[in-house]
């Protein structure tokens, strides 16, 4: 189809235009650019967080595997492309590289990731704050927390927070680094990723909401009183309606009719100990559960026996350096007579996951603090080096073993996993089947012993290593070669650990059988090109065993996943714990494993952690274990079926299937649509520059047509992820030249003739005007409100009189037309046209008004709220002191002697005093409520305020033939 210059300026406006935060057309350009196949939930989650101008931000709560990051990125591309680049995205450490090749990937966007090499480089370099910078910031929480000062400075435009649930204890004033997080991003809009969003309690809902917006709730007191215990109907459907703008929660079974997961299935590997390993077991058991120990900080005792179990349970290597450091930690200790106050040096590297659980298990460690110098009296000072020689001992039996019959068996693991493996791939329709396996470990020296033990088998050369550091040789030549292959591409970065984990993966995928990881891997990795997960070591959080399996087993995931579990027979405890694992939590079998409806119910991960430790840590015989799960079972069940019965996860559910649906048609409708006006701009304005094939949407750049840009010549083909090609989108600098170009095309009033019956298309609406002619006017409207938009305003009328309506002047550019003469628009034809432009546009603006009326009411409701919430807690304050002065009342009245009835009535007075006071500070507040919400209304009066702009982008005379 030919087209004209006013169809490819037109085109080009309605491209670029900015449109409404509750309409699909507003993401239109950055679905189009996206290199990923995007879910109707995605588009509409992205939506949804911005849907109301006067959102702060959304809680994105989606379970694992559905995509939230994908969610972020799409409003990320929205603000870029919106101009406003001052974006920030606070993650995990070791989430930011992964987080900044996908923003590369799929989304086409600059990044920077921030540390504090790269911020003092970019000090130095004259850049006074490193925040400030033409591309997204990735930093990590504990970055974020140091450099609040600097995050301040910033006018944000948008602030994205992944695995955000580790700020839901901001409420508590020992919640530090969250705390210092939600301060230093308050005035700025913010969107929450997390899968759980609620874990212990829904005090933890209570902060997160916080972090969005201060007014949703009144305070904590309010909160608590009120919704804790949700025990009536009218709590619960309060509390979901208050969510419910800022809550977006998608389960897996939600999206089951355009997502296809597949199965997991469990195999377990049984051994048996050998009688060495069962006595360093036992002996080191034994001195765990000792009253007092010399070796283990009392700071970190909880801990530190976890950590101590963790690697006795892993393999004799994991165990016997941390000993040996125990050992040489009071031998240390001894020579000054000073108590233990720190870990051994090397545990960090052999256990890469100490810092977060030290970070989890901190709260409950209330003895003294690491540091502090305790001074040892002799007899104390005696039992310390029996302690030590205990240790000695200890080291030298677990060095002796050598054959670990855990890893004798781990071969026969692997071949019946990957016999499973390949049986469901070929199920599958699998034509080639892969054979990989990822094997977790939570030690580095296990992983170490570990990839020895399979070079001797037939997987000599096909093992590779996956840890925090991966300092080897044979990791350092994989990041090598990765490094000649894709020399001069984005795919490098200037992290030397973030292209160290790209090329792993890589080598993974393409060259190599089997990965063996620590918890280093459990997150911020993509294998689901993988179908075989080992646990060799099983952690007891159930969340992180999730998340180890959600590495393969997600969407993308073409096979069925097979688990393979390793279980002591000769553990009753491990036994039991796996069976609450299994039977429980549901983690290793069926489509979804670890429903996040039943992680979210029980305690949380880490509380489910702690309870086993201390069962491991308290019983001595194998009755008092079973008693213990027995009891552990039944409270489990009675959690689960109550934590099922008041619906918790009903309360964050607001999926709404129609408007997926409605969300699903439109996207597709107005990509169809972008893209092919795109694809028609740019036949018009590289003619002469390039040579077109039509079919597969593919042209040959002939020479560049900007030579002020780089653009190179050569093949371009429209669509997703073409990696034989440029691959040619809206965000191409080509085409952002070709949109900027057209949009700026000189259209002096002229003759156009559209050709309705060549076209062979069936427009019922243009066919009474078939042999007509008259005039037509294109303007484009931007209005400024609440946002900014812009409307494309069409005015048209035949020679007879007859007016064209909106669509009918719209659908004439559906039609190839072809430019004759220019000429002179009549001043009584464009006085009509003005008239029906301006008739237009008010009905634009009274559809606005009328939008924005009801987001205006929504706010209005919910500061109505906000207010009583505050008035009920400063009451219930109120209240509190009246109680407590008629108790002291009773108790003066039942004084039995002068001088305590004396005692007494200075105790009322007291407390009359104090209820004076509350009451003036009642009457201050009520005022202070009443003046915030003033403030507010004056600030949403001003952002109502609207500011019209008319632009008369063409006018023509048409003939339709």
């Amino acid at each position: 189809m030919s087209i004209t210059d006013y169809h490819a300026k037109l085109y080009a406006h309605e491209l670029t235009r900015r449109c409404s935060s509750d309409s699909v057309e507003k993401l239109t350009s950055v679905l189009a650019d996206a290199q990923v196949d995007l879910n109707p939930h995605q588009v509409e989650a992205a939506l949804f967080a911005f849907r109301n101008p006067f959102s702060r931000g959304a809680i994105l709560a989606d379970e694992v595997g559905l995509g939230k990051t994908i969610e972020a990125g799409l409003l990320l591309s929205q603000k870029w492309a919106e101009r406003k680049h001052r974006l920030l995205v606070i993650v995990p450490a070791n989430l930011r590289k992964q987080w900044s090749q996908e923003l590369s990937d799929k989304f086409n966007l600059p990044s920077v990731i921030l540390e504090n090499r790269s911020f003092n480089d970019m000090i130095r370099s004259g850049n006074l704050n490193p925040f400030k910078q033409e591309a997204i910031i990735l930093c990590s929480y504990q970055f974020a927390k140091k450099m609040e000062p600097y995050i301040r400075q910033i006018q944000w435009a948008l602030v994205v927070i992944d695995e955000a649930h580790r700020l839901r204890n901001v409420y508590k004033t020992s919640s530090k680094i969250a705390s210092v997080i939600k301060q230093a991003v308050a005035p700025f809009p913010k969107v929450l990723l997390t899968a759980t969003p609620l874990q212990n309690s829904l005090l933890e809902l209570y902060g997160l909401v916080s972090i969005i917006d201060d007014y949703a709730f009144g305070d904590l007191r309010s909160f608590r009183a009120r919704f804790t215990r949700l025990s009536n109907e009218t709590d619960f459907t309060d509390l979901k309606e208050r969510l419910k703008p800022i809550c977006k929660r998608t389960l897996r079974r939600q999206v089951l009719e355009y997502i296809k997961y597949t199965n997991r299935h469990a195999i377990v590997q049984e051994f048996v100990p050998s009688d060495q390993e069962q006595k360093l077991y036992d002996l080191v058991t034994e001195y765990l559960q000792c009253p007092t120990l010399y070796a283990l900080p009392a700071s970190q005792r909880q801990l530190m026996t976890l950590i101590l179990r963790k690697l006795l349970a892993s393999s004799t290597y994991a165990i016997s350096a941390t000993l040996e450091g125990l050992a040489n930690k009071l031998e240390a200790a001894a020579i000054v007579a000073e108590a233990v106050d720190t870990m051994p040096e090397d545990l960090p590297a052999n256990l890469e996951e100490l810092d977060e659980l030290a970070d989890e298990w901190d709260e409950d460690e209330n003895a003294s603090t690491p540091g502090q110098k305790n001074k040892l009296a002799p007899e104390q000072l005696a039992e310390l080096r029996l302690e030590m020689a205990q240790l000695r001992e200890f080291h030298a039996l677990a060095k002796s073993i050598v054959r670990n019959s855990k890893g004798e068996v781990l071969l026969t693991a692997l071949r019946k996993g990957f016999a499973a493996a390949s049986h469901a791939q070929e199920k599958q329709g699998a034509t080639t089947l892969q054979q990989k396996a990822v094997i977790f470990t939570e030690s580095r020296r296990t992983q170490e012993y570990l990839f020895n033990v399979l070079q001797q088998t037939e997987f000599a050369g096909k093992v590779m290593l996956f840890n925090g550091t991966n300092t080897d040789s044979l990791s350092k030549g994989i990041l090598q070669r990765w490094l000649e292959k894709h020399a001069g591409t984005d795919r490098i970065s200037g992290s030397p650990s973030a292209n160290m984990r790209a090329a792993l993966v890589e080598h993974f995928r393409d060259d190599a059988s089997i990965l063996i990881a620590t918890e280093a891997a459990a997150e911020g990795i993509n294998l689901q090109f993988c179908n075989l997960v080992v646990n060799y070591d099983l952690p007891w959080n159930p969340q992180r065993i999730e998340q180890r399996i959600g590495r393969c087993h997600r969407y993308g995931q073409k096979y069925d996943v097979v688990v393979v579990n390793f279980l002591n027979k000769s553990n009753a405890a491990d036994q039991r714990v796996y069976e609450l694992l299994d039977e429980k939590f549901r983690l290793f079998n069926g489509v979804f494993g670890a429903s996040d409806e039943v992680l979210g119910i029980v305690e949380s991960g880490v509380d489910f952690e702690k309870r086993i430790a201390s069962i491991y840590q308290q019983c001595r015989t194998q009755e008092q274990i079973q008693f213990e799960f027995d009891q552990l079972q039944k409270e489990l069940e009675v959690q689960i079926v109550e934590g099922q019965r008041d619906a918790r996860e009903k309360l964050l559910d607001n999926f709404d299937q129609e408007v997926v649906e409605k969300v699903r048609i439109q996207s597709h409708d107005y990509l169809d649509r972008f893209n092919g006006l795109l694809w028609m701009i740019t036949q018009h304005l590289l003619g002469d520059y390039a040579n077109f094939d039509g079919t597969a949407h593919t042209f040959t750049l002939l020479k560049n047509p900007f030579p002020k840009e780089t653009i190179h010549p050569g093949p371009y083909r429209m669509g997703k992820a073409v990696d034989d090609v440029n691959t040619y989108r809206v965000g191409h600098p080509l085409a952002q030249r070709l949109l900027s170009r057209a949009s700026s095309l000189q259209t002096p009033s002229a003759h156009v003739v559209f050709d309705y019956a060549g076209s062979g298309k069936n427009i019922t609406c243009l066919q009474s005007f078939l042999g007509k002619s008259g005039w037509l006017q294109c303007c484009l409207c931007t209005v400024t409100a609440l946002e900014t938009e812009d409307h494309l305003v069409f005015a048209g009328v035949t020679d007879e009189g007859q007016l064209l309506d909106d669509t009918q002047c719209r659908r004439l550019f559906d039609l190839a037309g072809q430019t004759e003469n220019t000429l002179a628009l009549p001043g009584e034809i464009s006085q009509r046209l003005d008239q029906q432009v301006s008739a237009r546009r008010q009905e634009i603006l009274t559809s606005m008004d009328n939008r924005n009326g009801r987001w205006f009411e929504v706010e209005m409701d919910k500061l109505d709220k906000w207010a009583e919430d505050r008035r009920v807690s400063l009451r219930t304050e109120l209240e509190d002191l009246d109680d407590a002065l008629k108790e002291a009342r009773k108790a003066a009245r039942m004084a039995p002697n002068l001088p305590d009835k004396l005692e007494r009535q200075r105790e009322i007075r007291k407390f009359e005093t104090k209820r004076d006071e509350a009451w003036r500070n009642y009457d201050q507040a009520s005022r202070d409520v009443d003046r915030q919400k003033d403030t507010l209304l004056d600030e949403i009066s001003q952002r109502l305020q609207q500011a019209t702009e008319k632009t008369t982008l063409f006018s023509l005379r048409w003939v339709l033939t």
